[in-house]
């Protein structure tokens, strides 16, 4: 039987958090006997920001390394560079005439990336749920790994292929979420009620994957948690303790009774110690792993292009039928 196609990718803005690692890097090594999984780089949605060109060429190959470190198969799954792969910026054009001015006004994230970034509010951010649209609908994805904060984007892409499948036939998939059983919210260790996020400015409040075990440390020692100084798991009441209940339970695969029962009468002061003991002996063959990938660029190279020639495999028979389909001239 052939496998399902799950689309996914990472931003190219910087070390990986603790959250992207349990929410969704956990969730994708799980995956990849299962799936045919396509796992991209992608750079291009990180120019909505301006970034220092040679820092993003450094991320961009950081994050390949960070990808294979936390479990992804280079054999099993593939893995490439969005850039290189000529069906998603063109791909977004043809979309782009088929998306609304008032669906792209809808959406969230633009409101709020643009508030954050009130000097810069170009096009690409307001365009960017297309490009997503694209780099999904190339592959006729059957699933796409999302949070809830992306759901809205997922939903968009829909809309947009169900709208060019009844001008032209049927042509795209109809995509569908695929949510984790576990990790697909890790909140932040200063803020709790807000997603872990790579690009928080308290660098208290997020645990990257490089950080070095006594800052890993420093961190969870200096987490938000209450004043009841009892470890119970309640997400609207505690939602701090909540939060370390949750990273502690994915990595020691244990439940929020087995934790309550194991931590009892302990205080925080214990617990905040054993999580950040638990999540520093997870990372250190991960950093091992890492720090190895990096100090072998040409493999790293060997893996990219090994990935991005199978990706343009995939997306050029698509990209030319909807060329045709649109009335363009096709070789």
């Amino acid at each position: 039987m052939e496998k399902k196609i799950i689309l996914s990718g990472i931003q190219a803005t910087g070390s990986l958090t603790l959250g992207n690692y349990l929410g969704a890097l956990n969730n994708w090594v799980e995956m990849q006997d299962k799936y045919d999984c396509y796992y991209m780089i992608a750079d291009l949605h990180t120019l909505t920001i301006r970034k220092n060109p040679e820092e993003l060429r450094q991320n961009t190959l950081s994050l390949i390394a960070l990808y294979i470190a936390a479990g992804l198969d280079p054999e099993k799954n593939t893995i490439f560079i969005q850039s290189h792969i000529p069906a998603h910026p063109s791909l977004s054009w043809v979309l782009n005439c088929y998306t609304y001015m008032g669906e792209l006004n809808r959406m969230t994230q633009f409101k709020d990336k643009a508030a954050k970034h009130a000097d810069n509010i170009n096009s690409g951010l307001f365009t960017y749920p297309v490009l997503m649209a694209a780099d999904i609908l190339a592959y006729n994805a059957d699933l796409v790994p999302v949070g809830d904060d992306q759901k809205q984007h997922l939903e968009i892409t829909r809309d947009i292929a169900e709208r060019f499948n009844s001008l032209y036939g049927e042509t795209f998939k109809l995509p569908e979420a695929y949510i984790g059983k576990v990790g697909a919210r890790i909140m932040g260790l200063q803020d709790p009620t807000a997603k872990m996020s790579k690009s928080a400015t308290n660098e208290l409040d997020k645990v990257l994957l490089t950080d070095m075990p006594d800052d890993i440390r420093k961190k969870f020692k200096k987490a938000v948690t209450d004043s009841e100084n009892k470890v119970r798991y309640d997400r609207e009441a505690k939602p701090g303790v909540s939060n370390l209940m949750s990273i502690y339970g994915i990595i020691k695969n244990k439940s929020m009774e087995e934790i309550e029962k194991e931590f009892d009468g302990q205080g925080y002061g214990v617990f905040k110690t054993a999580v950040a003991e638990a999540v520093v002996e997870r990372l250190e063959p991960l950093q091992k792993r890492y720090n190895e990938l990096l100090e072998n660029p040409e493999k790293l190279k060997e893996i990219y292009q090994k990935g991005d020639k199978k990706a343009i495999e995939k997306t050029d028979k698509l990209l030319k039928e909807v060329y045709r389909k649109v009335g363009l001239v096709v070789d």
